[in-house]
């Protein structure tokens, strides 16, 4: 690890057993930062990303709950902060997919999509700002998506809870900015992850021919844009960081 911008520092990602949460994890502890890595049921990729922190000289620790549920969301938080006893990051990252057209979207899939990609970070959040407010320091990124900017067919929950992601992120950095807290939130596009591997190739290629750039964007790639907000990113906030190779500007 040459680089070390977060030595000191501790870090929760949610949903970081997998994909730009596994990615986020491990780019924060190259920095130097300790890492709290959260699952809900993939414990064995979480214990895979435990295990490539510490080969690499890091400090991480496994922390499992389900984000969706409030009582769990904010006893994660909690129990990082009983560990470490300060939580200077906090990356919302955990989110899930339910994708129908509104004609044969049900209320599960709305609901379940809601409760774990926005209402999430109501807790997670709200957990973190007490221990953030008395040190006044804390750097809070919300990973949302490109499709609650400019919408997606058959993802309309999807859609609404990144959008409603987008706006969170601006009231919180308006409310967090006098006890030097920033919010901000980092904006996909289409991302090389376990989602995107679900879509039938025909239909990868048509999305990719959509993007300028003719590709989807590594994990590393969204990331860089995480770590640069928390490192470097202590006048910026209440905004939104695209790494989207150019399919919404």
């Amino acid at each position: 690890m040459n680089t070390r911008r977060l030595e000191g520092r501790t870090a929760l990602v949610t949903g970081s057993a997998r994909g730009i949460g596994r990615a986020v994890a491990m780019a924060l502890a190259r920095e130097g930062a300790r890492v709290a890595v959260n699952y809900r049921t993939r414990e064995t990729e979480a214990k895979e990303v435990l295990e490539q922190i510490a080969a690499e000289g890091g400090d991480a620790m496994l922390v499992q709950a389900d984000v969706s549920d409030g009582a769990e969301a904010r006893g994660l938080v909690w129990r990082v902060l009983d560990v470490w006893n300060r939580l200077d990051i906090l990356v919302n990252n955990a989110g899930i997919t339910r994708d129908h057209s509104l004609r044969t979207l049900t209320d599960d899939d709305w609901r379940e999509v809601l409760d774990t990609n926005l209402n999430s970070v109501f807790y997670c959040t709200t957990a973190a700002m007490p221990a953030m407010s008395q040190r006044r320091y804390g750097r809070i990124v919300n990973v949302a998506s490109f499709v609650g900017q400019a919408g997606n067919f058959g993802q309309a929950n999807y859609a609404a809870s990144k959008g409603g992601l987008i706006a969170f992120t601006k009231t919180a950095a308006l409310e967090l900015a006098k006890f030097n807290i920033t919010v901000n939130a980092v904006v996909p596009g289409f991302t090389l992850t376990d989602m995107l591997a679900k879509v039938p190739e025909d239909f990868q290629a048509a999305l990719k021919a959509r993007i300028p750039m003719r590709r989807f964007a590594e994990p590393e790639e969204v990331a860089k844009a995480v770590v640069f907000l928390v490192a470097d990113g202590d006048y910026v906030t209440g905004q939104q960081l695209n790494v989207n190779g150019g399919i919404y500007m």
